[in-house]
């Protein structure tokens, strides 16, 4: 599967649009999580395990994403983009999305 973030893919071309994909994965901080990152906070710099947190999420809808992209058929996903949002406390949803093609060499 090709994941772009254009909107179009240099060298193929699009034969078929297939409609929006989607991966959602939604994950919330642990106690234990939270107490680790906490002290982390205090000594200032990259919050490693919130990093890790959000590394996961990503990969996870990532992934979801071209599962669904393959379930409809594409062996393309083009204007691919993240968005995310906070649900509840310490629950944050993350969206992968684009638009599933099928694409052919020129």
């Amino acid at each position: 599967m090709i994941v772009v973030t254009t909107n179009d893919l240099p060298g193929y071309r699009i034969v078929q649009h297939l409609g929006v994909a989607r991966g959602i994965s939604v994950r919330s901080r642990s106690v234990v999580g939270n107490i680790g990152a906490s002290i982390q906070i205090l000594f200032g710099g990259n919050i490693t395990l919130y990093t890790k947190l959000a590394e996961q999420a990503r990969q996870e809808a990532f992934d979801l994403l071209i599962a669904q992209g393959q379930r409809m058929g594409a062996n393309a996903i083009i204007c691919m983009r993240y968005d995310a949002n906070e649900m509840a406390a310490a629950v944050t949803e993350v969206l992968a999305y684009g638009t599933a093609v099928v694409v052919e060499p020129l």
